[in-house]
């Protein structure tokens, strides 16, 4: 590594360890935004953490960015879930918004957030039913987005609609949240990922100017095969792991302190108690690896990228479920309680699995790639 990879992993700890961790427990159990993990980020320039050097930002790629990621998300999944989408919107950005705007990014001034998925497609994020429509004001949206993380509190939406004149499955908006005629459907009070601040946005002849336009009118799909999949899967890919990493870690040392009071032994006295454990380490390891090895393939665009991108979401979510069943029979009737920690990975964990693209998706997607056909 060299010495600015080093520092930011020496950063992202120091604000995991002291602002993001004591927050985590609230986070979850109130649904909160973790707003003051959002601030130190951007203090520590962390929320530009992938944008150019020659606009203020770090300058690091995927590789750097999925370390962070993993790092927030064994203390809390929800904040892993908010930088992972602000890290996806700011790919956009940094290939198509005007310069003020990533040096916004980088100033830690501007979070970004995806809007793709939507009620009338549903998880097919690459097929929006939402309108732009030209008019002597600008850009007219209507739309309802099914979901969008932190829908209450990005500076701007990276948003999809249908084109406006040209062929094309789909075109790019920088929407901004205050924009006119936008509604968020409420406060998000979900299983897993609780203070994500996800909610339903609809747009009722919302207003931008034609300039907000990310690349060209038509091309839609093109950036978010390009410019977004590679990243969100990666990154949602890092989330996962982190989780494992803490559900392993906490189930092992819950193992390890907790002792049968007749027998004068520990929990991991017991063989079935350390194979489960073992699993744990064995599944967690595994998906780190497909995670490094998809960042190398991205930074390296080697041939086998899109199927890395394809693959290293869905193992890792997989797993995830995997290994937080795993902590939550081995930790038996005390992974129930808050205070062991593990039940809120076993949430958080399954959130993977159903977030666009979903497994089955991906699992056809792979399918399709492998036997020779058109993956879209």
């Amino acid at each position: 590594m060299s010495s600015t990879e080093a520092q930011v992993l020496e950063a992202i700890d120091g604000i995991a360890t002291q602002v993001i961790a004591p927050a985590a427990v609230e986070v979850d159990r109130n649904g909160v935004f973790p707003r003051a993990a959002i601030e130190a980020l951007g203090k520590a320039g962390l929320l530009g953490l992938t944008v150019d050097r020659s606009v203020g930002g770090l300058g690091h790629g995927p590789r750097v960015a999925a370390l962070v990621v993993e790092r927030i998300a064994r203390e809390c999944g929800s904040t892993a879930m908010v930088v992972c989408m602000h890290y996806a919107g700011t790919a956009v950005l940094e290939k198509h918004a005007p310069e003020r705007v990533r040096r916004e990014v980088a100033a830690g001034r501007h979070l970004s957030t995806l809007a793709f998925s939507e009620v009338g497609s549903r998880s097919m994020f690459w097929a929006p039913v939402s309108s732009a429509q030209k008019s002597e004001s600008g850009i007219r949206l209507n739309a309802r987005k099914s979901f969008a993380t932190s829908a209450g509190n990005a500076t701007a939406y990276v948003w999809s609609s249908r084109p406006v004149t040209a062929e094309g499955a789909s075109t790019i908006w920088l929407v901004p949240r205050d924009s006119a005629g936008l509604r968020l459907g409420g406060s998000f009070d979900g299983l897993g990922l609780r203070g994500n601040d996800s909610a339903p946005v609809t747009a009722e002849d919302a207003l931008i100017p034609e300039s907000s336009r990310l690349g060209d009118d038509g091309q839609g799909l093109a950036i978010m095969l390009e410019q977004v999949l590679p990243l969100f899967n990666l990154l949602s890919a890092a989330t996962s792991v982190g989780l494992m990493e803490a559900s392993t870690a906490r189930t092992a040392a819950h193992a390890s302190g907790t002792r049968f009071e007749h027998l004068g032994s520990p929990l991991a006295e017991l063989p079935t108690i350390r194979a489960s454990i073992a699993r744990m380490r064995i599944a967690t390891d595994m998906a780190r690896c497909l995670l490094l090895d998809t960042a190398s393939a991205i930074e390296n665009g080697r041939e086998d990228t899109m199927l890395r991108v394809l693959e290293c979401k869905a193992a890792a979510a997989e797993a995830a479920v995997e290994v937080t069943d795993l902590a939550m029979r081995v930790c038996a009737g005390a992974a129930f309680r808050k205070d062991v920690g593990v039940e809120r990975y076993f949430r958080d964990a399954r959130a993977a699995t159903v977030m666009a693209p979903t497994t089955d998706q991906l699992y056809d997607f792979i399918g399709k790639a492998l036997c020779g056909l058109p993956v879209f």
